[in-house]
């Protein structure tokens, strides 16, 4: 019996599309962009995690679970916080 698989000829989004998968596949790409420039911004302002928590007024766990990819959930408010305390400004765009 050869059976065809359905996903032969089409691409990923679709596949993710289907199984319910595409929101979480994306929120988890954007939190990696995000938390990779939040860290080279860091680098380069030469602080750890625990100075930025401290400039952001918040915790260093607080800290962590931003950098954390299972956790895709993250506030304007910290992001913000972030991004001053990085000495950079925070841009949200809907494309």
């Amino acid at each position: 019996m050869n059976k065809r698989n359905k996903h032969i000829g089409s691409n990923f989004d679709d596949f993710l599309a289907q199984e319910g998968l595409i929101e979480q596949a994306e929120a988890i790409a954007i939190k990696r962009v995000v938390a990779y420039q939040i860290e080279q911004a860091m680098v380069k302002e030469h602080l750890t995690k625990t100075m930025l928590a401290k400039k952001m007024h918040t915790s260093r766990s607080s800290i962590d679970r931003l950098f954390d990819m299972k956790n895709v959930s993250v506030t304007l408010a910290t992001l913000y916080k972030a991004a001053y305390a990085l000495n950079l400004k925070l841009k949200v765009q809907l494309v």
